[in-house]
């Protein structure tokens, strides 16, 4: 019989709020933090808008040093790795560092230090030929994405699995995912696991410029991000991160940690299909939530909640509204469902991390967070997508899904835990 996993501890930098507290309050606030891309000059872009973060990393603890030599990404996933080992308060140095393990998700990595080291060895992409002595010594370290695996490792001090996962824009939900199995398994007794991902940079607005997924609403940025609405084109490029701790339940109860959520089911799929296309009848996504379900034991008229994917992109607000008429069948338009992207905007392989803390903490402080901007509902979309207001409502059950280009599908059920 496998075990049940719990999650102990939860710690947040997102667009609009750092630290746990004040992310739940934000998103229940019904507030956006989208706005001109302040980093880089994003003046010849087609979307020049994003939801950045104001991250102040020596205020979150990291030195000089750290913030010299680590990208954004591995920054994020320190700060908000400190904020969920605090918050759990999981035992540290009680020689079963073996079995505490690591996992983390990100779609792109370290991009941003990246690109500028490649600025500085081409001397602006000037030079084909490149110079290496204009390189930092940690070059390797920005290459290669598991470093940020490996920093957190250190941090936890984690001597048990330690993993990265990059599966696009389910990377957040599908490296929680992972963690839950290793622990229901036996191969650990807790994780610390999320997605980060800092990719406001040239080279990744370029890359969505190029296929029209951005929103180009510039003039009006706070209202860009609207998912589910008739006037939505598109995404807002967003940042960040969370991290969470997992734990075989029955440990977590015996040192009387405090239990925010039970991971109760997971799964994850393919459509096989094409790299950004989805199907319209979200048939890939429906199975990913049925299975979640199944694991889980719970019927589809227990979801209390649903945190949707929500990007704002025509295709794929079809695709999972007809997923969850497809999963749900009438409880579907019973639920209800909201995107919080259109309030963080979508941090790619960060966001579904994001996803499962917000979805967690739903289910912890009995609240649903709306989904903003959404004055002028696509008719077409026909569920109860939660416009502009939060809602208090007790939620026992609730299924947050992530998808991403490629094909994949995630979907993952929490419930509160009753021992």
């Amino acid at each position: 019989m496998s075990r049940r996993v719990v999650v102990t501890g939860l710690g947040v930098v997102a667009p609009g709020a750092t630290g746990t507290g004040r992310f739940w309050e934000f998103l229940l606030s019904g507030a956006t933090a989208t706005r001109p891309i302040s980093t880089f000059d994003a003046s010849p872009f087609r979307s020049r808008i994003a939801a950045e973060c104001d991250f102040d990393p020596l205020a979150a603890g990291l030195s000089e040093e750290d913030v010299q030599r680590l990208d954004r990404a591995a920054q994020f996933a320190l700060a908000a790795g400190r904020e969920a080992l605090a918050d759990s308060g999981l035992p540290a140095g009680d020689g079963r560092a073996h079995r505490v393990g690591v996992c983390v998700g990100s779609a792109v990595g370290c991009t941003q230090k990246l690109e500028s080291e490649y600025v500085a060895v081409s001397d602006g992409g000037a030079h084909w030929v490149v110079a290496p002595a204009k390189a930092s010594a940690h070059l390797y370290d920005h290459f290669v994405p598991s470093s940020i695996a490996a920093e957190l490792a250190w941090l936890a001090g984690a001597e048990g699995p330690v993993s990265m996962v990059s599966s696009g824009c389910t990377s957040g939900i599908d490296s929680i995912g992972y963690a839950c199995e290793l622990i229901r398994e036996g191969s650990a007794d807790a994780m610390v696991t999320g997605g980060v991902d800092a990719p406001i940079a040239p080279i990744t607005v370029a890359c969505f410029d190029a296929i029209r997924a951005t929103s180009d609403h510039n003039d009006t940025p706070a209202t860009a991000s609207r998912p589910f609405s008739r006037s939505r084109n598109g995404f807002v490029l967003g940042e960040g991160g969370a991290v969470v701790v997992l734990e075989e339940a029955q440990a977590a109860a015996r040192r009387g940690a405090r239990i925010y959520a039970e991971i109760a089911g997971y799964a994850s799929r393919s459509n096989a299909y094409h790299m950004t296309g989805l199907r319209a009848d979200g048939a890939e996504m429906a199975a990913a939530i049925t299975a979640a379900l199944d694991e889980a034991r719970c019927d589809p008229g227990d979801v209390g909640y649903v945190n949707a994917h929500g990007t704002a992109t025509k295709q794929n607000d079809r695709h999972e509204t007809a997923a969850f008429k497809k999963a749900l069948g009438p409880h579907a338009h019973r639920v209800p469902i909201s995107s919080i992207k259109s309030m963080i905007g979508h941090s790619l392989g960060a966001v579904g991390s994001l996803e499962v803390a917000a979805t967690a903490l739903a289910v912890a402080h009995g609240a649903i967070p709306p989904t903003a901007n959404l004055h002028d509902p696509d008719p077409e979309l026909d569920l109860d997508y939660v416009p502009l207001t939060a809602r208090e409502q007790k939620v026992e059950r609730a299924l947050t899904v992530g998808s991403g280009f490629g094909g994949f599908q995630s979907a993952m059920l929490l419930r509160r835990y009753g021992g």
